[in-house]
């Protein structure tokens, strides 16, 4: 049964008492609501017990709009605090810190403004301001990422819908693992030796469920980085408690290239690919000759496909989303199987657009149950490796090879680099042969 979920006079009624930490918002002692489900129709109360987590997540929603209109209150007058004492002449300093760090001359000093009118005493900012009235109420590890998301706004402004969601997503999942081992309080709480037992809870999922070290580094650098971010915004004076943190021994795995024959034999072998739906099928195509990134294939529009000209090629533009590097804006020439499967797809691949995720999944989940996976580690990404492979199997020049991938070179940019010309010339030497049916 619903935790919330009671019988009262025939009906089903959510009931919940407001929690002591809300008692100064809200001044109910219970939630009441009547789901209007007889307890005659409803006698395990399924029914009633949905409608009465819809009552909850209502509930917890208003708590948490009373929750951030105090800090943001909190937070105007902190501001304004810091603002009005400047103006006196002083900079802010909590009444903590005036008491311990401050000498007896500054504090008379303040005071001395107060009761001689050159700040007004009468003025509750005022007097906060000069002896440092107002606290900065720093955010619970709950209320972390909403909190740090509002100060990068400006720094992903440019991102996708799905780059969103993958920025969000590892930060979150990092706070959940965080709140989980050293429990959910105001950041400024936290001790050298939570930070300490966070390692401890992930060097212990590494041995004991085989979780990559790199993935442990991860979080721990993300939580690192969002401390660090609000406690510079918000002037918390906090300790670097994640500072040196690291789990050594973390290793970057490469993922291994596909054969350029098993390619041509088995993942462009007539019908290999058939029961695939077509869009899936023809970015496969695409990024076997172009070395495309997933994301770059799914992103192509009928303004980055040109098929006319001398060169048919892509452009690989932003277009909605924030591309991985400045080097990563480039044009590739169309030849062998990508130029017939972009002849198919003129208007790009409206299906996966800014989903390559989900692209990823399918096409690997494909290439495992049809036996077009050497090993587990070779993935769709894997073709990506295959292409630079051949480029440099036929001694293509670097510049050119960092061109084509979209990679940094590594001397001065001069001139205007490859023509579509000179880079249609390479990749027609590595060009494979296009299966009957694409």
């Amino acid at each position: 049964m619903y935790p919330y979920l009671f019988k009262r006079n025939g009906n089903w009624h959510y009931v919940r008492r407001v929690p002591k930490e809300m008692a100064a918002l809200d001044k109910r002692v219970f939630v009441r609501h009547s789901t209007k489900i007889k307890i005659l129709d409803d006698p395990q109360g399924v029914g009633a017990g949905r409608a009465a987590a819809a009552f909850n997540r209502e509930v917890e929603s208003y708590w948490k709009g009373l929750r951030e209109g105090k800090a943001a209150e909190a937070q105007n007058r902190y501001a304004a605090a810091r603002s009005r004492v400047r103006q006196i002449g002083f900079d802010y300093a909590t009444v903590e810190e005036l008491a311990a760090k401050r000498s007896t001359a500054e504090i008379l000093t303040r005071l001395e403004h107060l009761i001689a009118g050159k700040a007004n005493i009468e003025s509750p900012t005022d007097v906060a301001a000069v002896l440092g009235g107002e606290e900065m109420k720093a955010p619970k590890a709950s209320e972390l990422f909403d909190e740090f998301e509002k100060l990068q706004r400006a720094s992903i402004a440019d991102f996708s819908d799905d780059q969103l969601r993958k920025w969000r997503n590892p930060r979150k999942r990092a706070i959940t693992n965080f709140i989980t081992s050293a429990g959910d309080k105001e950041i400024t709480r936290y001790t050298r030796g939570d930070a300490l037992d966070f390692r401890t809870w992930w060097q212990d999922r590494v041995l004991e469920e085989g979780v990559q070290i790199d993935t442990a580094n991860k979080d721990i650098g993300h939580i690192n980085n969002m401390f660090h971010a609000l406690d510079t915004a918000l002037r918390l004076g906090m300790d670097p408690v994640f500072g040196s943190l690291r789990i050594a021994g973390g290793q970057y795995v490469q993922r291994p290239p596909f054969d350029p024959k098993f390619v041509q034999d088995n993942l462009l072998k007539q019908s290999a690919m058939d029961t695939l739906n077509p869009e899936a099928r023809r970015v496969i195509y695409l990024i076997s000759e172009t070395g495309l990134r997933l994301s770059e294939a799914c992103n192509l529009t009928r303004d980055t496909i040109v098929l006319t000209g001398p060169v048919p090629h892509i452009k690989v533009r932003p277009d909605g989303r924030r591309m991985k590097t400045p080097q990563s804006e480039r044009e590739i020439p169309l030849v062998g199987v990508a130029l017939v499967a972009m002849r198919k797809q003129p208007n790009g691949f409206p299906r996966y657009r800014d989903k390559a995720d989900a692209l990823s999944g399918l096409i690997n989940k494909y290439l495992d149950d049809h036996g077009l996976r050497p090993t587990k580690d070779h993935t769709a990404y894997s073709l990506r490796h295959t292409f630079e492979d051949r480029l440099t199997d036929v001694e293509a020049p670097e510049k050119m090879i960092a061109n084509l991938m979209g990679h940094k070179y590594q001397r001065p940019k001069y001139g205007r680099g490859h023509t579509l010309e000179a880079k249609q010339i390479w990749l027609q030497r590595i060009a494979f042969k296009a299966p009957a049916t694409v």
